[in-house]
């Protein structure tokens, strides 16, 4: 990543689930969409923490980059609530 402005965005985002198991099936589910986070303009790692907890670290040159960022991790994150809410109710 090579930064061209006068300063870079660097952020931690974590999800907190109810258990380790809902975790995990969303860990393994975004695994695949990371590598479309990983531009010249930014990274994305993912990580699991013990405590029921996906935790995204982003490093960004600018701040269109980050906000891309933020809005697919976001949107990751309705998608599993929005599966979560379809699974509660069946």
């Amino acid at each position: 990543m090579e930064n061209t402005n006068s300063f870079s965005i660097k952020s931690i985002v974590e999800l907190q689930f109810k258990n380790n198991k809902i975790r995990d099936i969303s860990y393994n589910s975004f695994i695949p969409e990371i590598k479309k986070l990983q531009t010249k303009r930014s990274e994305v790692s993912i990580e699991k923490k013990n405590n029921n907890v996906i935790v995204f670290n982003i490093k960004c040159d600018d701040i269109t980059a980050f906000r891309a960022s933020i809005n697919e991790i976001i949107s990751f994150g309705k998608v599993i609530d929005n599966t979560l809410k379809i699974v509660d109710n069946l």
